[in-house]
């Protein structure tokens, strides 16, 4: 794994949800495939919208709060862009899910905002993690909401050639 170096906070503010994270994810593969022009490189970038807004990391305790207070008792949208440089030739693709939230505290909200979890993920929160008690629905795939939609990259590894790995 190689992380890519490209700032997240580059992303022009006029782009939408899609445009946004294809965008990003773009932005990340071409900055490792310039490092490793030989290499099959995989970029992904996840941002949170509730209510038109894009939620991305936090920056700080109080910014988490915010975030899960806006997102308390509504649905929202997770969104990842997937980028795939293979060859100097870059495939996008996206993937949408709505996740509905309960009612949260200000209590749970202080708590769960304290354990670090919410801290380095989008939206301030991680569905596979202690904020999955806050989940009371999702329509789509989970994996996009941890970060990486598996079956959506499947699909567009096939589409370049590549075929998933299924041994007994």
């Amino acid at each position: 794994m190689c992380p890519s170096t490209f700032d997240e906070a580059c992303v022009p503010q006029e782009l939408g949800p899609v445009d946004h994270v294809i965008y990003s994810a773009k932005r990340k593969a071409a900055d490792v495939c310039h490092r490793y022009p030989e290499a099959l490189v995989i970029a992904a970038d996840t941002i949170v919208v509730v209510e038109g807004q894009i939620l991305g990391k936090p920056v700080d305790q109080e910014d988490a709060c915010r975030m899960l207070h806006r997102l308390s008792a509504k649905t929202h949208q997770v969104y990842t862009g997937l980028a795939i440089a293979d060859k100097g030739h870059i495939q996008t693709a996206y993937e949408c899910t709505d996740v509905t939230f309960r009612e949260l505290s200000d209590e749970l909200i202080r708590r769960y905002v304290a354990t670090g979890e919410p801290m380095d993920k989008a939206g301030a929160y991680a569905i596979q993690g202690k904020a999955s008690i806050f989940v009371t629905g999702i329509r789509g795939c989970f994996f996009n909401v941890v970060g990486l939609p598996v079956s959506r990259l499947s699909l567009l590894l096939e589409e370049l050639g590549y075929e998933p790995i299924m041994n007994g």
